[in-house]
């Protein structure tokens, strides 16, 4: 159903109260909450309104398979955000900038890839500059967590193991004793997998999402909105990619690399509101 009008605001409300969006379409209130929909040229992208919140960020020490900089900790968000229910399809992209630099071009709905972190920050300065008051930007490294994982504590969103028919990942390299399924070899177009509870899409697996943090080791004392550090060398990645085993599709993996470089299997997924 449609919902009442939000709030004229352009910055996040501390008490979660969503708010406006210059140039939104229409908002609307479903069974996983409260989206907006921003037109840029002939493409959509739907927005869903997380809420802040307190969560265990990382990873208990009994998990299967995780990795060795996932420090359990706690951490706060005292702002609500908007976060794009998919990763940036083609479409998008081209409708924003004139190349597409995907190897896998046979749907305007597969995820852009193919993508350096400063590429992604080109393509949200032109965003912003067109679509004036939007305040694009990439999520921090603990609010993309936070929606992965809504409101869950498992090794996924999806429960305590996966299978193909939720993750695109590498099908021979099943979770913790699941079972195997098929390595597709591709990611698949956005929206292909059942959503998370937040109605979130393909967070886990299909392709590299990147995050604006500079990579560090966690902090052990709880944090509040934390950003990571004001400098480093590798920028955060995080989902895992239709071409790892499952293990890298958990919530809490962290990867990272040179904010130059550009994996085919590397995308991202757009926020909107003050950082």
């Amino acid at each position: 159903m449609i919902s009442p009008e939000l709030p004229s605001a352009s910055t996040p409300d501390a008490a979660g109260v969503p708010f406006a969006v210059p140039g939104a379409e229409w908002h609307v209130e479903d069974d996983f909450g409260i989206s907006l929909t921003l037109a840029i040229g002939r493409a959509r992208q739907t927005f869903r309104w997380i809420r802040p919140g307190s969560f265990l960020m990382g990873s208990p020490a009994d998990e299967p398979q995780r990795g060795s900089a996932e420090l359990l900790h706690e951490v706060a968000l005292s702002r609500g955000f908007w976060i794009a229910d998919t990763a940036c399809t083609q479409a998008l992209w081209m409708a924003v900038w004139p190349v597409n630099p995907s190897h896998f071009q046979d749907d305007p709905g597969n995820p852009v890839e193919n993508v350096a972190w400063h590429d992604a920050q080109r393509f949200i300065g032109e965003l912003n500059r067109r679509l004036s008051g939007v305040n694009a930007r990439l999520p921090s490294e603990a609010e993309w967590e936070y929606a992965c994982r809504a409101g869950t504590t498992t090794p996924f969103s999806f429960g305590s193991t996966v299978t193909t028919d939720e993750v695109n990942y590498h099908g021979g390299f099943p979770y913790a004793g699941g079972a195997s399924g098929p390595y597709r070899q591709r990611p698949l177009p956005v929206r292909t997998l059942p959503a998370n509870a937040w109605g979130l899409y393909e967070m886990h697996g299909n392709v590299w999402e990147w995050c604006e943090d500079w990579y560090a080791d966690y902090p052990q004392e709880p944090q509040i909105d934390p950003r990571g550090p004001a400098f480093g060398k590798m920028r955060v990645l995080r989902g895992g990619t239709w071409s790892d085993p499952a293990r890298y599709s958990r919530a809490a993996t962290r990867s990272r690399i040179e904010p130059a470089y550009r994996p085919r299997s590397t995308g991202f997924r757009l926020v909107l509101g003050a950082r």
